[in-house]
């Protein structure tokens, strides 16, 4: 609380003075959106189908039998359909990462926060919960009214009906996203057998709450104050990125009419402020005042509007995607599309391509074992039979296929350099050896480092052969 005076506090006599108290906090009001379909609205359930089908898809699907996708850490092992990727393999998540923002800056700049408003996890979510909670609870008005409703059986029964649902959907949210990281299959068993190890325990429940509450309480709220985006949006965005705009020029001065009224005769616009704008949106604001930080761009607000608009038998696009130039301008749709690709998007598009081409090739000419050469240093140097000088190197190969691999091991650099150990070494699938070798030369060598050079050549493969420098130590 803070308190204000508003009069005056010296001089005798003077009155006592008024004190208002003035919160510095502002209590939620809980928004219930409004059911809405067209275009916009279709596009969304058709990401939330497809982002959901492959997120709760993809760890049932199998390859080579096993899991195609899985990111095994207690083996350090990643699996991505035929790929096995190792962290060694960081530079490829580092490319997808550079991707993804690069492509938040392109879809930013061509028609602002797209993400948000049909990708998101916190937008898919939040659709899914408020799907639930109109099948249990009805719509918007059943909702108020049951908000309003003194505590009964029956709102209890619905209340416990919506979050005994919403805690069922989180749970399998959880469970799937632990099956990214344990086999699926086997963490189903561990589940129906109550044996669940402490770690998988903690994610499937953590992940859970998380959803649950981000989805099922939080809602707009995660949009509005936790999501950075909505606070550096401006930034990204330009004078011919579309953005879902009302139409002031023609919905102004608005108000309310017969369907039978000439809106030209009464001085009106096309707006008949029904308020559904408002009513529909998921984070309650009117896009009538103009954009927002809160606007997450959906586009709910434009396809109950069109709605309005055929009822009065209005031309649509009062509230629509259009950039500040084109309503300035009054540009057609073929003159906003010429502007979307303007230098700056091109730019974008470009660094992306070309990263995303870069990361493929990479993919493609990856060479699928990988071989780090470490020197014993328990053991530099010693003197063996016949003087000879004998080096100890610890190899460590890793075969990222999935097939077993024969390896021959050669050695090089020096005159007389042989290899003392078993040059043919076995890999099996996906395993990472280790391997001891000793590597020896004749007493004649100059004391000193002095480089060379293992081979590694699969015997299955011809295409897999590896090099790898370091260096023979000789004492003076």
């Amino acid at each position: 609380m803070n308190t204000l005076s508003n009069a005056p506090t010296t001089g005798h006599g003077a009155d006592e003075p008024d004190e208002v108290e003035i919160s510095l906090y502002e209590s939620r009001k809980k928004i219930q959106p409004r059911a809405v379909s067209g275009t916009f609205a279709n596009w969304r359930w058709a990401l939330v189908w497809l982002t959901q089908i492959l997120f709760y898809g993809l760890p049932w699907l199998n390859w080579n039998g096993r899991q195609a996708v899985l990111f095994d850490l207690l083996s350090r092992r990643f699996y991505l359909g035929g790929l096995v990727l190792y962290p060694q393999d960081f530079i490829y998540l580092t490319g997808l990462l550079v991707m993804s923002a690069l492509s938040l800056f392109l879809f930013t700049a061509v028609a602002g926060r797209l993400w948000c408003g049909y990708a998101c996890p916190q937008t898919v979510y939040t659709e899914i919960f408020m799907w639930i909670e109109r099948k249990i609870e009805g719509d918007r008005a059943a909702r108020i009214r049951l908000d309003n409703a003194p505590l009964s059986a029956g709102k209890f029964a619905r209340r416990a009906g919506k979050h005994g649902a919403w805690i069922l959907f989180a749970l399998w949210t959880g469970f799937t996203f632990v099956g990214y990281f344990t086999p699926i299959r086997a963490l189903g068993m561990e589940v129906l057998a109550g044996a669940l190890g402490p770690w998988q325990t903690f994610w499937i429940f953590f992940y859970s709450f998380a959803t649950y509450g981000f989805a099922g309480i939080m809602r707009e709220q995660v949009c509005k104050y936790m999501c950075p985006y909505a606070r550096f949006q401006s930034a990204m965005f330009d004078k011919d990125t579309l953005i879902v705009t009302y139409d002031t020029a023609r919905g102004e001065p608005r108000g309310s009419r017969g369907k039978k009224v000439d809106p030209k005769e009464k001085g009106l616009g096309a707006c008949v402020d029904c308020t559904l704008c408002v009513q529909v949106c998921p984070t309650g604001i009117d896009i009538r005042k103009g954009l927002q930080y809160e606007c997450i761009g959906c586009g709910a607000c434009a396809d109950v509007c069109d709605e309005v608009m055929d009822k009065f038998g209005y031309e649509r696009g009062l509230v629509k995607y259009s950039t500040e130039n084109a309503m300035t301008g009054g540009w057609s749709k073929a003159q906003i599309i010429r502007r979307a690709l303007r230098p700056r998007v091109l730019v974008y598009a470009a660094v992306l391509a070309t990263i995303a081409v870069a990361v493929g090739v990479s993919l493609y000419l990856r060479v699928p074992m990988k071989v780090d050469v470490i020197r014993d240093r328990g053991a530099l140097a010693r003197m063996v039979e016949f003087g000879r000088i004998e080096n100890v190197y610890r190899l460590q190969v890793m075969n990222a296929t999935e097939t077993e691999q024969q390896v021959h091991l050669t050695v090089e650099g020096l005159e007389g350099i042989t290899l003392a150990s078993e040059p043919q070494v076995s890999v099996l699938p996906t395993e990472v050896r280790t391997l001891a070798v000793r590597v020896q030369v004749p007493p004649d060598i100059d004391s000193g480092s002095h480089p060379i050079l293992f081979r590694l050549q699969s015997q299955n493969d011809p295409a897999i052969h590896l090099e790898e420098k370091t260096t023979f130590l000789v004492p003076r």
